[in-house]
């Protein structure tokens, strides 16, 4: 009888260890895979030349999560960065991002929001977000100056020539002018020849002015002579 009693005791206490046992690594395991606030993270990056701010969720357990973004001012809320954000986290990690044009060396204020079965959270992120000191780079703003300033140039520099070219022309016009006058002048003689033919004042005017004295000499002598007959038959 007493050796049953003790081996029942014995059953009894391993009975015992072994549901305390059980219960201690059923706790251990629901704490592991329960969603924690040191699961959650969050950083200022760039997308292109737009900023965002980023919050990544590495709960296993993929339990629902609320997040919201503060831009903080001498330690109060500034302002809420867009809309709180639902995110359902993994051991990879799952991210949301915010559109913010953050500024350099600023803070920002990251909540979290869980309220699942028995996990309930609602606490920040800490330390507090804070962005880095340089902001992010616009392309557009950095490309258009070395283009502005490089295009005047060229078309200043250009125009200047166009308009020295210019001149050049016209003093070749004005010198070609001038020659057209001159040739115009010079057949002016021509023409003023012309005018004293017709008028008589040539050359020719001499030798018909001879030919008429002759005429007229022979003529007196023909009127002479005949005059001379006349006389001698009337005599006879």
């Amino acid at each position: 009888m007493s050796i049953s009693r003790r081996s029942a005791r014995r059953s009894v206490r391993i009975l015992g260890v072994a549901s305390a046992s059980a219960a201690l690594a059923l706790g251990v395991s629901s704490s592991a895979f329960a969603c924690n606030i040191s699961e959650f993270s969050a950083e200022a990056t760039c997308d292109g030349s737009n900023g965002v701010i980023t919050v990544t969720d590495q709960d296993a357990s993929g339990t629902p999560a609320t997040i919201s973004v503060f831009l903080e001012s001498n330690g109060a809320d500034a302002k809420q960065v867009g809309d709180a954000q639902s995110v359902k986290g993994s051991k990879e990690g799952t991210k949301v991002t915010f559109s913010e044009d953050w500024a350099p060396n600023a803070t920002y204020r990251v909540r979290v929001k869980v309220d699942s079965g028995n996990i309930h959270i609602d606490r920040d992120i800490t330390p507090n977000l804070t962005t880095p000191s340089t902001a992010c780079k616009s392309d557009e703003s950095s490309s258009p100056s070395p283009s502005e300033s490089a295009t005047p140039s060229p078309s200043e520099s250009a125009s200047t020539p166009a308009e020295s070219d210019s001149p050049t022309p016209s003093a070749s016009e004005s010198s070609s002018t001038a020659p057209a006058g001159a040739s115009d002048n010079a057949p002016s003689p021509a023409v003023g020849e012309s005018n004293l033919a017709e008028t008589g004042a040539n050359s020719n005017t001499g030798l018909i002015a001879g030919v008429a004295g002759a005429l007229v000499v022979v003529g007196g002598g023909a009127v002479w002579f005949g005059m001379r007959r006349r006389g001698a038959n009337s005599g006879s």
